[in-house]
């Protein structure tokens, strides 16, 4: 084969090299051959650690599959940190034995590998449900339990009752069904990873369709999290009814905090020793006009702002 024929024989499309093949290449004393050669064989390695990942991350369904439960849902959630927006879970149950290559936690994913995969996790699945919390609820609950609500109705909604459920990192509260919980579950594995990229996708496809009934804060762009953008566009149009106003700093940057809070947050950026900051407590602790709300951010931008502040040199005894 020429160069060019070999080129696109191995390093086109996903074609996979087999030793067999490699071995020629390594045989053939062209210096063309040799780089296609270690660039096939890199191919290989990649397609190798990727089959090791995939079987990792379908272990645990594996295994319960084999015990006989054929419904194993995973859960996941998506949009606990952001100012703006619902908390959206989704759960998902597969047939035993499914495999769908490049499957990751949804926040290791590009947007156009996110979608395609949550076309195929679609295909695949026995059964999907998406539920969410309000935004009201989130203000009423807090982000945690707002959570907890979202997966709770994302399990109650599914097709299927599950016989097992495979949570990422939290024990869903009021269901009667056998469930795990697994730190960094959406890493580890598949049914809750299809979860996460079930419910990212959908969410961030709510928040594009959101940014038309309220534009200028850029919810399709930043999906309700707290970029500088997001941040610019509140002190500028005030929140909306997306915004989570239970939150102290959509409180701040809307204006609606204490004259007090925005003067000692000032002074706090220009502190240069620790004497100033030992008089700023003391200007706290003067203000009556500021919010308990008010006291904890201070306090937290104190003791940041401290910790960067040169330490006092120690004299040594002579």
């Amino acid at each position: 084969m020429s160069l060019v024929e070999l080129r696109n024989y191995f390093l086109r499309g996903t074609r996979v090299p087999s030793r067999d093949l490699l071995r020629r290449l390594d045989q053939d004393p062209r210096q063309g051959a040799q780089q296609i050669a270690a660039l096939a064989r890199r191919r290989r390695q990649l397609a190798e650690r990727e089959r090791r990942r995939m079987h990792a991350l379908l272990a645990l369904e594996r295994s319960l599959w084999e015990q006989g439960l054929e419904r194993v849902a995973g859960v996941d959630e998506v949009g606990v940190g952001p100012l703006a927006g619902p908390v959206v879970a989704a759960a998902v149950t597969f047939p035993p034995g499914t495999y769908i290559a490049g499957l990751k936690d949804s926040k290791q994913l590009l947007r156009e590998e996110r979608v395609e995969l949550a076309e195929s996790i679609r295909r695949q699945a026995q059964s999907i449900s998406i539920a969410q919390a309000t935004v009201a609820e989130v203000n009423a609950l807090n982000p945690y339990h707002a959570a907890l609500l979202a997966m709770r109705r994302a399990v109650e909604g599914l097709e299927f009752r599950p016989q097992q459920v495979l949570v990422d990192a939290r024990t869903i509260p009021e269901i009667d069904i056998p469930q795990r919980s697994v730190i960094q579950g959406d890493e580890k594995h598949f049914s809750i990873a299809a979860a996460s990229v079930i419910a990212k996708e959908w969410r961030d496809g709510l928040m594009r369709a959101l940014d038309r009934r309220y534009p200028g804060y850029g919810f399709a762009c930043h999906k309700g999290y707290s970029t500088p953008q997001h941040q610019a566009a509140i002190r500028q149009l005030g929140p909306c009814e997306l915004h989570r106003e239970s939150y102290s700093f959509v409180q701040e940057l809307a204006g609606n905090c204490s004259h007090s809070f925005y003067r000692l947050k000032g002074l706090i950026n220009e502190l240069d020793t620790r004497n100033d900051l030992v008089s700023l407590r003391r200007d706290m602790l003067l203000a009556s006009d500021l919010a308990p709300s008010e006291v904890r951010k201070l306090r937290l931008l104190l003791h940041r702002r401290s910790r960067r502040l040169p330490q006092p040199t120690q004299m040594k005894l002579l």
